[in-house]
């Protein structure tokens, strides 16, 4: 399964809806009664899984004549069909979130950075006016906004550091990605009937993922001899919660299915596998005796935004040392975390969080967010917020043969790369890494996501909002003409 649009040097182009289509959401009610109800539901895989992505996203029914969600479209002795596809809504980032000046547009020029004026006007304790450096043009707005003398803390000055050294690197890689997608036609330029469209950020769908986590630290502790591992998912669409959050529950068909938890339906994909629970409880992932060639983290850190809107609940560093990664990970596996752009949590995963886990730090690459019209969908030197997020890439060091023959065939990790996509306007739904990491994995290898919110196959996936953008009100379901 491909979602990769362009690949240059510098990265890849990657269209994120795509790859969520590409998994196929084909519902087939094999046993469809008068009256609507529907015994058994699997969901088929669209076509071949390995077909190279096209940019191209079913485009869902706007008429209003789509069926409902789970609605039974056939009638008594056929088979009912169903398709579902996300919501292209979701991706719909048309402009950017706070718009830069004219000359500062992607595809117009590189303006410069000033880090050292900027050093030099912090210890001075004031900023000189008319600066035309465009961090200085953010310092004075940010000046006014924030109603104080522009003296940045040790953190903003660490953040602009940071900047400062891979700002050329994001800049001209991006503008080489874009022109390809703007030649190719994944992308195109703004035009008045754009501009004038507001980017929609639907509000979110009620779950409940993570209070079923909580009320599941009530149940009696698992324990390895008397419980069974891994739950299989058969015809059934309904798991008892008991039996969701203490073991793995693994689609293990070429064909994905939809299961009901507390009402809600969820949409799993096929070969793919996941485990409901918060930090607690993550005895049964052990229990399930896989081990994982690569493993992607995508911790919830803790920083102001989140304490201030409560929106989901942060782990302390010492927390997040705590995950098992060694007990998780296969030889040489390939461990990748996301990190926001606080240096202090980029040095923790560098200097304790790798060190403390037997994992070698190779490379830093950035997901770089763009409109479909290939603008940063914020100003590249935003103070406040960037356009773009780290990704730390490292290995567990180990046997050394056996690291040896598992890195035969696959290239070695490049130190810098880029992943450019248009974001979902969903909070925090991270772009797939499929695609990306092929090249520098060995074929059907077992992966694992922690802190997941969606589910992916040929993946296990963790965490407590695991199935999250999994829910049906996600997708529109569309009526195939058989």
């Amino acid at each position: 399964m491909m979602s990769v649009v362009h690949r240059l040097t510098a990265g890849w182009l990657v269209d994120h809806l795509s790859f969520i289509n590409q998994c196929g959401y084909e519902v087939c009610d094999s046993f469809a009664y008068s009256g609507g109800v529907s015994l058994s539901t699997s969901v088929n895989s669209i076509g071949d899984c390995r077909a190279t992505s096209t940019f191209a996203a079913t485009s869902s029914s706007r008429d209003g004549t789509t069926p409902g969600i789970g609605d039974t479209i056939e009638t008594e002795g056929e088979t009912a069909r169903k398709r579902y596809v996300f919501r292209e809504e979701f991706f719909d980032i048309s402009k950017p979130h706070i718009a830069a000046a004219p000359e500062k547009q992607l595809w117009q020029g590189c303006p410069e950075v000033s880090l050292t004026e900027v050093t030099a006007n912090n210890n001075r304790g004031e900023h000189r006016e008319g600066t035309k450096s465009a961090i200085g043009d953010s310092v004075a707005s940010a000046r006014k906004k924030r109603k104080r003398k522009c003296v940045f803390n040790q953190g903003e000055l660490d953040a602009l550091e940071y900047h400062s050294k891979v700002r050329k690197l994001i800049w001209e890689g991006t503008l080489c990605l874009v022109q390809e997608g703007l030649k190719s036609g994944f992308l195109y330029r703004a035009t008045a009937e754009l501009s004038c469209r507001e980017n929609v950020v639907p509000g979110p769908v009620g779950c409940g993922l993570a209070e079923l986590c909580e009320m599941a630290k009530q149940l009696p502790a698992v324990n390895e001899s008397d419980h069974q591992v891994v739950h299989l998912l058969d015809d059934e669409i309904s798991i008892p919660e008991q039996d969701l959050l203490s073991c793995v529950t693994e689609n293990s068909s070429s064909s994905a299915k939809i299961v009901v938890l507390m009402g809600q339906k969820y949409l799993v994909p096929p070969k793919s596998s996941f485990l409901l629970s918060d930090i607690s409880c993550l005895q049964p992932l052990l229990n399930y005796k896989k081990k994982y060639d690569v493993i992607v983290i995508d911790p919830p850190w803790e920083n102001k935004s989140v304490k201030r809107s409560n929106r989901y609940s942060y782990l302390s560093s010492w927390q997040i040392k705590q995950i098992p990664v060694p007990a998780l990970a296969a030889p040489n596996c390939l461990v990748v975390t996301w990190v926001t752009n606080r240096q202090k949590h980029l040095r923790f995963v560098k200097d304790e969080l790798y060190p403390h886990w037997s994992v070698k730090t190779l490379a830093e690459w950035h997901w770089v967010k763009i409109t479909r019209a290939g603008e940063f969908v914020l100003p590249l030197d935003s103070l406040h917020k960037k356009p773009y997020e780290v990704l730390v890439l490292g290995r567990v060091q180990g046997d050394v043969e056996e690291a040896l023959r598992k890195s035969e065939d696959v290239l070695p990790i490049p130190e810098h790369k880029l992943i450019v996509s248009i974001p979902c306007s969903l909070h925090s739904h991270k772009p797939p890494l499929t695609a990306v990491l092929a090249e520098f994995i060995k074929p059907d290898v077992e992966c694992l996501e922690l802190f997941a919110r969606n589910l992916q196959p040929g993946w296990t996936s963790w965490g407590n909002e695991v199935l999250k953008f999994q829910h049906v009100d996600y997708f529109t379901l569309l009526q195939n003409e058989n």
